[in-house]
Protein backbone atom coordinates (compact mmCIF):
# COMPACT_ATOMS: atom_id res chain seq x y z
CA UNK A 1 0.00 0.00 0.00
CA UNK A 2 1.16 3.11 -0.67
CA UNK A 3 0.66 6.74 0.21
CA UNK A 4 1.03 10.29 -0.65
CA UNK A 5 1.69 13.08 1.95
CA UNK A 6 0.89 16.76 2.20
CA UNK A 7 2.37 18.96 4.20
CA UNK A 8 1.63 22.64 4.81
CA UNK A 9 2.50 25.56 6.86
CA UNK A 10 0.23 26.78 9.24
CA UNK A 11 -0.87 28.29 12.53
CA UNK A 12 -1.47 26.57 15.15
CA UNK A 13 -4.69 28.03 17.07
CA UNK A 14 -5.68 27.29 20.00
CA UNK A 15 -6.81 29.55 23.37
CA UNK A 16 -3.36 30.70 24.30
CA UNK A 17 -0.72 29.80 21.49
CA UNK A 18 2.65 30.87 22.62
CA UNK A 19 4.07 33.69 20.34
CA UNK A 20 7.83 33.73 19.21
CA UNK A 21 10.35 36.31 20.72
CA UNK A 22 9.22 39.20 17.93
CA UNK A 23 5.11 38.71 19.04
CA UNK A 24 3.71 36.72 15.90
CA UNK A 25 2.55 33.14 16.57
CA UNK A 26 5.19 30.91 14.58
CA UNK A 27 3.93 28.41 11.66
CA UNK A 28 3.83 24.46 12.22
CA UNK A 29 3.95 21.69 10.16
CA UNK A 30 0.50 20.42 9.23
CA UNK A 31 1.51 16.35 7.62
CA UNK A 32 -1.24 14.28 5.94
CA UNK A 33 -1.12 10.86 4.74
CA UNK A 34 -3.47 10.51 1.82
CA UNK A 35 -3.23 6.53 0.66
CA UNK A 36 -4.13 5.87 -2.73
CA UNK A 37 -7.66 5.00 -3.57
CA UNK A 38 -9.07 6.88 -0.10
CA UNK A 39 -11.26 9.55 -1.19
CA UNK A 40 -9.54 12.35 1.34
CA UNK A 41 -6.81 12.11 4.11
CA UNK A 42 -6.98 9.68 6.84
CA UNK A 43 -4.02 10.50 9.47
CA UNK A 44 -2.77 13.96 10.28
CA UNK A 45 -0.06 15.05 12.64
CA UNK A 46 1.21 18.61 13.37
CA UNK A 47 4.88 19.12 14.04
CA UNK A 48 7.31 22.28 14.72
CA UNK A 49 9.90 21.01 13.09
CA UNK A 50 12.04 24.43 11.15
CA UNK A 51 10.52 25.47 8.05
CA UNK A 52 13.40 24.69 6.16
CA UNK A 53 13.78 20.90 6.73
CA UNK A 54 13.17 18.54 3.82
CA UNK A 55 9.99 16.96 3.00
CA UNK A 56 11.61 13.69 3.77
CA UNK A 57 12.12 14.18 6.98
CA UNK A 58 9.07 14.75 8.74
CA UNK A 59 7.10 12.02 6.73
CA UNK A 60 10.29 9.69 7.85
CA UNK A 61 9.43 10.69 11.48
CA UNK A 62 5.59 10.20 11.11
CA UNK A 63 6.02 7.26 10.00
CA UNK A 64 8.00 5.78 12.73
CA UNK A 65 5.34 6.81 15.21
CA UNK A 66 4.06 3.15 14.42
CA UNK A 67 7.56 1.45 15.41
CA UNK A 68 7.18 3.85 18.92
CA UNK A 69 4.40 2.14 19.74
CA UNK A 70 4.24 -1.22 18.91
CA UNK A 71 8.04 -0.64 21.38
CA UNK A 72 6.13 0.39 23.57
CA UNK A 73 3.23 -1.48 23.79
CA UNK A 74 5.75 -4.79 23.76
CA UNK A 75 7.58 -3.00 26.96
CA UNK A 76 4.64 -3.01 28.66
CA UNK A 77 2.71 -6.25 27.68
CA UNK A 78 5.25 -8.75 27.19
CA UNK A 79 8.36 -7.50 29.08
CA UNK A 80 6.04 -6.47 31.92
CA UNK A 81 7.04 -2.26 32.07
CA UNK A 82 3.86 -1.33 34.25
CA UNK A 83 4.27 -4.37 36.39
CA UNK A 84 6.55 -3.27 38.87
CA UNK A 85 4.83 -3.62 42.51
CA UNK A 86 7.57 -2.07 44.53
CA UNK A 87 7.72 0.90 46.98
CA UNK A 88 11.15 2.48 46.02
CA UNK A 89 12.89 4.62 43.29
CA UNK A 90 15.48 2.42 43.26
CA UNK A 91 13.58 -0.79 42.43
CA UNK A 92 11.72 0.62 40.01
CA UNK A 93 14.57 2.04 37.96
CA UNK A 94 16.23 -1.15 38.73
CA UNK A 95 12.82 -2.87 36.97
CA UNK A 96 12.86 -0.30 34.24
CA UNK A 97 17.00 -0.93 33.68
CA UNK A 98 16.18 -4.64 33.20
CA UNK A 99 13.14 -4.30 31.28
CA UNK A 100 15.17 -1.93 28.87
CA UNK A 101 17.79 -4.18 28.43
CA UNK A 102 15.72 -7.09 27.52
CA UNK A 103 14.10 -5.21 25.02
CA UNK A 104 17.60 -4.62 23.35
CA UNK A 105 18.28 -8.01 23.79
CA UNK A 106 15.27 -9.04 21.74
CA UNK A 107 15.25 -6.48 19.34
CA UNK A 108 18.63 -7.18 18.33
CA UNK A 109 18.26 -11.02 18.34
CA UNK A 110 15.17 -9.92 15.61
CA UNK A 111 17.27 -7.55 13.47
CA UNK A 112 20.06 -9.78 13.55
CA UNK A 113 19.08 -13.87 13.66
CA UNK A 114 22.00 -16.00 14.12
CA UNK A 115 20.06 -18.95 12.46
CA UNK A 116 17.13 -19.05 9.86
CA UNK A 117 13.89 -19.39 11.58
CA UNK A 118 12.35 -22.45 11.96
CA UNK A 119 9.24 -22.71 9.28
Amino acid sequence: MSSHFVLLRVRLAGRRPKPAADGTIPLGWLIAQWPEGEAEPVKYWISNLPADIPAKDPVRLAKARWRIEHDYRELKTTLGLGRFEGRSFTGRHRHVTLVTAAHLFLTEQWRNPKAPARA
